[in-house]
């Protein structure tokens, strides 16, 4: 029988290439060459923002596959890489004859207050990419104890990484494509069968679904999956992307 691939997920790396970096250097300590280089590597999303190497951030994961051939890579989009995608206009359209448009009347009461962004191409942006590059009004986030950088989602070094300023859609042009492939390409969730999982029960055989946030109290599985498989951006806020009280917490186990 052979032996099962290690899986590894790497969760928020948030613009921060030093740390991403360093973290990709011990995994392969803590785990071993062997291991390390058949791995199955799922990254779980946002890799953009609040930290000030969102571009290269995106250049290593882009390089991964060419340097570790062996490995299986997955990346998944966060809440703040679907408003980066949504900015530089790679997201699929709604489909059904609607346009993103109609995503933001769920939550117009909210424009004024995040600064939704009005520049160039405004008008046939989803609703995340409109708050991703808009300007907030209030500049402390009292959640979290820190001033907002540029947005809600603190975008403002993304913008910087490629050269420009917050909330310019010179972005639009400022990101190479292949960056942009990248982003049109993650996925919003992905399943991994026989997956060996340590518990203080013995070993498990278990299906994995990995999901940015988490996938949705009271709602079906199934359902949410054929959903955010699809990637339905008919959907102004994805919740299994950027829920937080309303998803299912992460099970208790001993890895």
């Amino acid at each position: 029988m052979s032996r099962p691939r290690r899986v590894c997920c790497i969760g928020d790396v948030h613009g921060y290439i030093s740390k991403l970096q360093n973290l990709w250097k011990n995994l392969e300590t803590h785990i071993g060459p062997s291991d390390f280089n058949s791995a199955i590597i799922i990254f779980l999303g946002d890799y953009c923002d609040r930290g000030p190497n969102t571009r290269e951030v995106i250049d290593f994961l882009i390089s991964l596959p060419t340097k570790y051939p062996n490995q299986k890579h997955v990346f998944l989009s966060g809440n703040h890489d679907l408003g980066f995608a949504a900015f530089v206009g790679v997201l699929p359209e709604p489909g059904g004859g609607l346009g993103f448009k109609e995503g933001w009347k769920q939550y117009e009461q909210n424009e004024e207050r995040e600064g939704w962004f009005k520049g160039d191409g405004y008008e046939k942006m989803h609703l995340q990419g409109r708050r991703w590059g808009g300007k907030i009004t209030v500049k402390f986030n009292a959640a979290k104890g820190t001033e907002y950088k540029g947005s809600i989602y603190d975008a403002a070094p993304t913008f910087e990484s490629y050269g420009v300023a917050h909330g310019s859609a010179d972005l639009v042009k400022a990101v190479p494509d292949h960056h942009k492939k990248f982003l049109a390409d993650m996925l919003w969730v992905h399943e991994e069968d026989e997956v060996c999982v340590e518990t203080n029960d013995g070993i498990k055989h278990c299906k994995l679904i990995a999901v940015h946030a988490g996938l949705e109290r009271g709602e079906k599985v199934e359902e949410q999956l054929e959903l955010l498989k699809a990637k339905d951006t008919r959907v102004p806020k994805v919740e299994a992307l950027s829920g937080r009280k309303n998803v299912w917490d992460i099970p208790e186990v001993i890895i």
